[in-house]
């Protein structure tokens, strides 16, 4: 049987799910991954992790709402336009 995690790596993953638009169970998956391939095996440095995923996803998603935004933007003769249902 899977002993319980730690309270905070458990927030941290809660955290990273939200921002990443996710389940906990997905994030968690994600930071267990990346915690394997990189050969950490402690609880901190799972948690460490996380924090550095949730730094990425958040410094991505400003980007890439800047980016969507001004996609959306309407341009010149586009301003007016308006279709019929």
């Amino acid at each position: 049987m899977a002993g319980i995690p730690d309270r905070a790596y458990n927030a941290a993953c809660a955290r990273l799910a939200s921002a990443m638009g996710v389940s906990l169970a997905a994030a968690r998956r994600k930071v267990e991954v990346k915690a394997t391939a990189a050969g950490i095996r402690d609880t901190a440095g799972r948690q460490a992790l996380a924090e550095e995923l949730l730094a990425e996803a958040t410094s991505s998603s400003d980007a890439n709402h800047a980016m969507l935004s001004s996609l959306l933007e309407a341009v010149g003769s586009d301003e007016h336009f308006m279709l019929e249902d």
